[in-house]
């Protein structure tokens, strides 16, 4: 409830998520949330960790401080993604967003490296951690303040698609876990008496680093350029076939330049038989809709196939018949016949599951393969062939 209050209370229009100046405000409020709530948890736990002489909550307390400057980080992050496209950047600044995302993650494993040397240190110099019930409970407290800010930031990033709020909220709720360990250290000193403090610190430490690390996978997945979402793909698809006269589709490729900011090429079947003027039209009115539909900038790429020739179709049945005894393939299209009499070429792309083991050389052989049983059938025919993997896997 307190989330939603918020969003509708700070970002105006917040149900507008397409819109750059609502995102950028969802951002601003998930950035300034915070620098609050987190310098007060940094406050609190410095406090109790030096009236306890615990290092593992001074720790936690400095990882609060970071999450401080992961917040700020991330306001710029949106700030400077917003600015508009200039020569050097024809498609905007969209993924210093991401790039935003990749610093927290940084900060947060130097973080969680610094207080391993400072627990290693408290463990070859132990000291007595004094329990005490009042930082026992802010500890607690804090605890629940790190899963509100969690489910917060999960709310506000899955609303507008954005990896650096959704970085934040999985950092926050690495924070829990830290914090949890924490409790357990304070908790078990009224019991034990050597010092476990050290140990709990190194813990509270790997969990920290093992969260940036984290972190950093998720945040160089769009830099990198990883397969676009299967919702988006499944959905430019059944819109361009919805449009008369396109018939199939193909070959999507979709480039990611920050959230808001994609563009995509496809390939669309179209009757061969058609007027060109008429279906580049039907085209134009497709690119439009789905690039205002979809928030991205779609390029559509005709291929005229034959549908009406009798050889054309009969060859292409027997050659899908064929194909069938080659489990590796999972489709074909831009099947074409060129040439004249009896020596002709069948000219198609060929459809595989994407496999990293499966080299040139087995392109190769595969290309052969199909070559050799199609001249079964048909002796004078050859088989000129493209190898498509299929990166998405729909």
């Amino acid at each position: 409830m307190l989330s939603k209050f918020l969003i509708s209370k700070f970002v105006k229009n917040y149900q507008d998520t397409t819109n750059k100046k609502v995102r950028d405000d969802y951002g601003y409020l998930g950035g300034s949330v915070g620098i609050i709530l987190n310098l007060v948890l940094f406050t609190t736990k410095l406090i109790i960790g030096i009236i306890s002489n615990s290092i593992a909550i001074t720790a936690d307390a400095f990882n609060n401080l970071s999450d401080v400057a992961s917040s700020v980080i991330t306001i710029l992050g949106f700030k400077l993604a917003s600015k508009p496209a200039d020569r050097e950047h024809p498609f905007g600044h969209g993924r210093l967003e991401y790039i935003s995302g990749l610093i927290v993650s940084f900060i947060v494993i130097l973080v969680g490296f610094e207080f391993i040397k400072t627990s290693f240190d408290r463990i070859i110099h132990p000291s007595k951690v004094i329990f005490n019930i009042v930082p026992f409970i802010l500890i607690l407290a804090s605890i629940g303040f790190k899963l509100w800010i969690s489910g917060f930031n999960k709310i506000m990033g899955k609303a507008i698609n954005s990896s650096a709020l959704q970085a934040s909220s999985t950092d926050a709720l690495s924070d829990v876990v830290s914090s949890s360990c924490v409790a357990i250290s304070l908790f078990l000193s009224i019991w034990i008496d050597f010092s476990i403090d050290g140990y709990i610190g190194i813990l509270v430490s790997l969990i920290i680093i093992y969260a940036g690390y984290s972190l950093i996978k998720k945040t160089m997945n769009p830099l990198l350029g990883e397969s676009p979402d299967i919702e988006l793909v499944n959905g430019i698809r059944s819109k361009l076939l919805s449009f008369d006269h396109i018939t199939g589709c193909h070959d999507l490729v979709i480039h990611n330049y920050g959230p808001g900011r994609c563009m995509g090429s496809i390939h669309a079947e179209v009757p061969c038989d058609m007027s060109i003027v008429k279906i580049h039209e039907i085209i134009d009115e497709a690119e439009k809709e789905i690039s205002d539909e979809f928030s991205l900038y779609l390029v559509i790429h005709m291929d005229p196939i034959n549908k009406t020739d009798k050889e054309v179709n009969a060859s292409r049945l027997e050659l899908l018949n064929i194909l069938k005894s080659f489990s590796i393939i999972k489709s074909i299209h831009d099947f074409r016949i060129v040439g004249e009499g009896d020596h002709k070429n069948l000219i198609f792309d060929v459809v595989i599951d994407f496999d990293p083991k499966f080299s040139e050389s087995d392109e190769l052989k595969l290309q052969d393969d199909i070559n050799v049983a199609l001249k079964k059938s048909y002796p004078y025919y050859n088989a000129v062939m493209t190898i498509d993997r299929d990166y998405i896997g729909v």
